[in-house]
């Protein structure tokens, strides 16, 4: 399934070792070179990654202490919205308490990563990836280049160097994530003011501080600049209702940009993040990186990061081993890092690896989607890893943790869910490949991303291959009532001696082929069992 005409120097890289000279920026110079061709023409993905089909992810950070959801650092400055509410009613005003002190409040006080990441593995996850930094401008690990981190903020502990420690132990790959390249615009909110009420036109936090001010206080000699990035477009004077902040926000900064900022100042920040991001590679020397980015952010500059990430895998494995990853990906793009489908679909067989990542519930923890039972269940991720899985890619599963580190008993119930799935059903999934098609059903899946929440149920028809060590395996994403008829199995369209046929879990199933497809008379579903896998032996079967 590889394009190998992409990969010609692979093989020169095999084995080659390269002595890492450092240029001003801190990139590591080696065979590969901040260009596309050069990306492309040296990049393998690694057998590692193709055998996973399973990562976990911990996207945990300060925006989980108010457990509220996605995108708190951004809303709390919109009057309006509900998280502005929610700020005012439980922590005071956004002029006077800000993102910076819901980071204060980040505690990991009830957080066990040696036990998360033991109860991650026995659900099947093979790699395991940490948030690094999000929008919100917080390094949750030991950064040298940028004083807002989790060491010096919130629960004082190297978050990304400890969960790495963690899962090296029990023996997963170990990712991180960067989001850090739209915190310049993200952030902006953060700039203006109430525009009606009894607050209105006092500027909010950003615009008011400076190092100087934190003198004797919890954040004494940091600057809130340097958190907040410095108002690139901030709201201006005179606009007096919600409906026009908002429209002001949607056309100057709710853009998602990849572009750098305006300015010297601008040239700074994109010149910090690449020192931020090669600093996060040489300590954690990640397996995986994911960037929160259509393609790669800031141009050359992105460039720079991914032929410096390339080039020390070389250093370290004789090879590059590692993964990186970029969404929105051209074409020829995607022979040169890995796609990947942000809580989307893809409604065909892939040639090479890709990934989609979602979420239990929000990316940030949201206290209502355990109250108001709304999390995916169990037999929702198994669907989406069958689906997944069977078109050459990766899930990427978010498990939410509220600042305190835990995780709810909702989800430990779900994760217990699946590892029982994975215990009878494993061999279907991991270090499996696609089949000659990703298999057959009415359900049509739209292709994109963020369009899950359009998707309609799986039916009893909706089928899965995967093949793994001269098995067929037959995942159907719903539990058949009746006898289930694959029609890609049909006597005549498949040049193959079938063997045994086995419902894993279970024993032999019943069937017969005709014309009309392989007929199959599964045991009616027991003890809440979800996407049942019927296992086909036999000559040919997997060709």
């Amino acid at each position: 399934m590889q394009r190998r005409s992409f990969l010609a120097g692979a093989a020169a890289l095999g084995l080659a070792r390269t002595a890492l000279a450092q240029s001003p920026m801190g990139v590591a110079r080696g065979p590969v070179q901040p260009t596309w061709p050069s990306l492309v023409s040296n990049y393998r993905y690694p057998d590692w990654f193709r055998d996973a089909k399973l990562g976990l992810w911990s996207h945990w950070g300060p925006q989980s202490v108010p457990e509220q959801g996605d995108w708190y650092g951004r809303f709390m400055y919109m009057q309006g919205h509900p998280m502005y509410d929610h700020h005012l009613k439980t922590y005071g005003h956004p002029s006077r308490t800000g993102m910076k002190d819901i980071m204060h409040r980040w505690t990991a006080d009830r957080w066990d990563p040696d036990a998360l990441i033991e109860r991650y593995k026995k659900v099947g996850a093979k790699y395991f990836v940490a948030l690094a930094n999000h929008h919100d401008n917080l390094d949750c690990f030991d950064s040298r280049y940028h004083p807002w981190n989790s060491v010096r903020v919130g629960p004082k502990k190297d978050v990304v160097g400890i969960w790495e420690k963690a899962a090296r132990r029990a023996g997963l790959k170990f990712g991180v994530s960067n989001h850090g390249a739209h915190s310049w615009h993200w952030y902006q909110t953060a700039y203006g003011y109430d525009p009606t009420g009894p607050m209105k036109g006092v500027r909010y936090d950003a615009s008011r501080l400076a190092r100087a001010d934190g003198r004797g206080l919890w954040w004494d000699g940091l600057d809130p600049q340097t958190l907040y990035n410095g108002p690139y477009a901030a709201m201006p004077d005179g606009i007096d209702s919600v409906a026009a902040m908002n429209r002001w926000h949607d056309i100057h900064d709710g853009q998602w940009l990849e572009t750098a900022p305006p300015g010297a100042r601008g040239q700074a920040y994109v010149a910090n993040w690449l020192l931020r991001q090669t600093d996060l590679i040489t300590k954690y020397k990640p397996d995986l990186c994911y960037l929160d980015d259509y393609g790669l952010p800031f141009g050359p500059v992105g460039l720079q990061a991914a032929a410096d990430y390339y080039n020390r895998s070389i250093d370290w494995h004789g090879k590059i081993d590692v993964v990186l990853t970029g969404k929105q990906l051209q074409p020829h793009q995607r022979f040169g890092m890995v796609q990947d489908v942000e809580r989307g679909f893809s409604d065909h067989l892939w040639e090479e690896p890709w990934q989609t990542d979602t979420c239990l519930g929000d990316w940030f923890y949201n206290v209502a989607r355990l109250n108001d039972k709304s999390y995916k269940t169990a037999e929702d991720v198994v669907q989406r890893l069958a689906d997944v899985v069977s078109k050459n890619g990766n899930l990427l599963l978010s498990v939410p943790q509220p600042g305190n580190g835990s995780i709810d008993a909702e989800e430990e119930r779900i994760l217990d869910r699946m590892g029982g799935w994975m215990a009878i059903n494993d061999e279907a999934i991991f270090g499996s490949r696609p089949w000659r098609s990703f298999g057959e059903g009415p359900t049509v899946l739209a292709a994109g991303m963020q369009n899950e929440g359009a998707a309609k149920p799986f039916t009893p028809r909706d089928v899965r291959f995967t093949t793994n060590k001269g098995a067929l395996y037959l995942l159907f994403l719903k539990w058949p009532t009746e006898t289930a008829t694959v029609t890609s199995l049909a006597a005549g369209r498949w040049n193959a001696n079938i063997g045994r046929v086995t419902l894993l879990g279970g024993g032999p199933v019943r069937h017969r082929q005709d014309a009309a497809g392989l007929h199959l008379d599964l045991p009616a579903r027991s003890d809440g069992g979800f996407v049942p896998v019927v296992r086909i032996d036999g000559r040919g079967v997997t060709t």
